[in-house]
């Protein structure tokens, strides 16, 4: 979900998990709290949740900044996985996307990991949810991060055309220490997807400058006369 689908009420679900980064003296809402949405009312734009307190609120979502969503799913994790965090933890010092590999499971089911940095953490899923499978991570996630050899895929016939471009090419195939490989349904639209340049031009640009009107020459006065032009972009 965009930054801008989260100002829209329609763009959410029933049972939708929120977590904010920001608070709000507006809906009362905590930075760290967690909510789950009750009911969605799109004509009115408006949002019922219900926070782990177990009070309930309604607000406007462009009124409230710092939202993440979330979709619970049902994830089997094992010894050896390879686990990626979807959501940074200032308890343990985790920032989001950060890769690891499940070392041990306990029967109460804390888990015990060894992050790609060498650090080892312990955790319990049920306080710290925001858990994922790490085999495969998008470009996005993937900035910063190295890897001896990397699998790209590349499909052509993705409906959001603009996530396919030069960056996107740029990032995952450099992410590569030893060897890269792509894997695309279509080498002869491959080159024009990940040709697209996306880079923003700039708001002003020098042929584009407004050029200062004349001044007009003024009669002579008696008494002294100063003019000033003042011009804003």
């Amino acid at each position: 979900m965009t930054g801008a689908d989260r100002s829209w009420a329609q763009k959410y679900q029933v049972d939708d998990i929120l977590r904010y980064s920001r608070s709000s003296k507006e809906t009362g809402i905590k930075m760290g709290d967690y909510s789950r949405v009750l009911a969605v009312n799109a004509q009115a734009n408006t949002l019922t949740v219900v926070q782990g307190n177990g009070e309930q609120t309604t607000y406007d979502p462009r009124r409230q900044v710092g939202v993440s969503v979330y979709r619970e799913q049902e994830k089997r994790f094992s010894v050896g996985d390879r686990i990626q965090f979807t959501a940074p933890s200032q308890e343990l010092k985790i920032a989001n996307r950060d890769l690891g590999t499940v070392e041990s499971i306990g029967r109460d089911g804390t888990m015990r990991l060894r992050l790609d940095d060498e650090r080892k953490v312990e955790f319990s899923p049920q306080q710290h949810p925001h858990l994922d499978h790490g085999y495969a991570v998008t470009s996005h996630s993937s900035q910063g991060q190295t890897a001896e050899r990397v699998l790209v895929h590349v499909d052509t016939g993705l409906g959001a055309k603009d996530l396919l471009n030069n960056r996107m090419a740029y990032v995952s195939i450099s992410r590569g220490q030893w060897d890269a490989q792509l894997f695309t349904d279509s080498l002869e639209r491959l080159p024009k997807a990940l040709g697209h340049e996306i880079s923003h031009q700039s708001a002003y640009k020098p042929e584009q400058a407004i050029t200062p009107p004349q001044q007009k020459i003024m009669p002579a006065l008696d008494k002294e006369v100063s003019m000033g032009l003042g011009l804003s972009l």
